[in-house]
């Protein structure tokens, strides 16, 4: 798999195929991914480039010289795989587009992550996540609801179009493994970002009204948001009315059930600033910690309004062991989160720690150098 890409989306998802034991070679500029420069750094070593970039090699190739050009499409022909994150026509420009490649290589797979796509009306326009947040409507949801225009906290459009990519880069494998032939994909962030709004889709469809921001709450739960307590703040999501009566009998309002603002999961929806006013009187008088022990007694789905130094030291994250050591090129030891997935009960082993700048540039050229095409790349 030649990956042809920077910053967050077309990196996580190559990375993504890589922690499934995907050979990825990187290919970046001379002054390398962008990302590379991004704080915090250890001895020069970003952080954030090595949570995103790991069990990969990086060569370094100059697109505007005709040898490395040349190189980069032996590589290509050679790959099952290729992934890309540059504006639409950018690739074409340098003669390595799909088109170049779907007749002698047609059983390859050509994925583009861009913006908006590889075609229509706004595919020359480039796009960050924050962008594309905004115009995919994420930002009309997010925050609360008198406040200002706020962006998910997570780069939701970078990892969601990232997934996006990995997922139909393994779908289309198999087809090519089973005798198909090879596709280009075309992975528009802004598609992606409106895809995993389906609810949001959904709720317009259906009453012709855009969904508002409700801060932590739901357009059609209650109650299912974030409460305050004597100390601090706590989730409780009552899905179902089952729990919301268990809800009841914790906070001992047995009546609370009876009034007809709160008869129905639609009731409380309709209701939940009332509802929340009338829990939060009691949630007030003791700790965090009271009701979350509380909820779990009773079996009410519940959870600390956790930051993430306490979410990596979870009893979860401990036990699944995803918090491990990880290796940079400056000799200094770090520590990344690796793959969550298990497959009979085994998670993914870290095979490769994240490259140095071009470390293996000289094995690839001195392997390429002779050669129209190649065998699969060796370490």
């Amino acid at each position: 798999m030649i990956e042809f890409c920077s910053t967050a989306a077309g990196p996580f998802s190559a990375m993504l195929l890589a922690d499934l034991g995907a050979d990825v070679v990187k290919v970046e500029p001379p002054a390398g991914d962008g990302l590379r420069q991004w704080p915090p750094l250890r001895n020069g070593y970003s952080e954030n480039f090595a949570s995103l970039n790991r069990n990969k090699r990086s060569i370094v190739l100059d697109l505007k010289q005709a040898d490395d050009v040349a190189l980069a499409r032996r590589l290509i022909l050679d790959a099952d795989i290729v992934v890309e994150n540059n504006r639409p026509g950018v690739m074409d420009r340098l003669g390595l587009g799909y088109a170049s490649f779907a007749d002698a290589h047609p059983r390859l797979l050509y994925c583009s992550i861009s913006a908006y796509g590889q075609s229509g009306p706004r595919a020359t326009e480039g796009g960050f996540d924050l962008t594309i947040q905004a115009a995919a409507g994420v930002m009309s949801v997010t925050g609360e609801a008198d406040g200002p225009p706020v962006k998910c906290g997570v780069p939701l459009s970078d990892f969601a179009s990232g997934l996006y990519a990995a997922f139909s880069i393994a779908a289309a494998l198999a087809h090519v493994r089973a005798g198909g032939k090879g596709a280009h994909i075309d992975v528009p962030m802004f598609g992606c970002t409106l895809g995993v709004g389906a609810l949001q889709t959904s709720e317009y469809f259906g009453n012709g009204v855009s969904p508002r921001k409700l801060g932590s709450a739901h357009p059609r739960n209650a109650p299912y948001q974030a409460f305050k307590a004597r100390d601090g703040y706590f989730a409780v999501a009552a899905g179902n009315h089952k729990l919301w009566l268990a809800v009841c009998r914790v906070v001992e309002l047995p009546t609370l059930p009876d009034d007809p603002r709160f008869a129905t999961t639609t009731d409380r929806a309709a209701n939940q600033a009332a509802l929340k006013d009338i829990l939060e009187a009691t949630f007030g008088n003791k700790p965090v910690d009271h009701w979350i022990a509380a909820f779990e007694a009773a079996g009410v789905p519940h959870a600390r309004i956790n930051d993430y130094a306490a979410a990596l030291d979870d009893v979860q994250t401990r036990h699944m062991g995803w918090v491990q050591e990880l290796s940079l090129p400056t000799g200094d030891t770090t520590r990344t989160f690796v793959s969550p997935i298990r497959i009979n009960g085994q998670g993914f082993p870290i095979r490769m720690p994240p490259p140095a700048l071009g470390q293996h540039t000289d094995a690839v050229r001195r392997q390429y150098a002779n050669s129209a095409t190649s065998t699969t790349i060796k370490e």
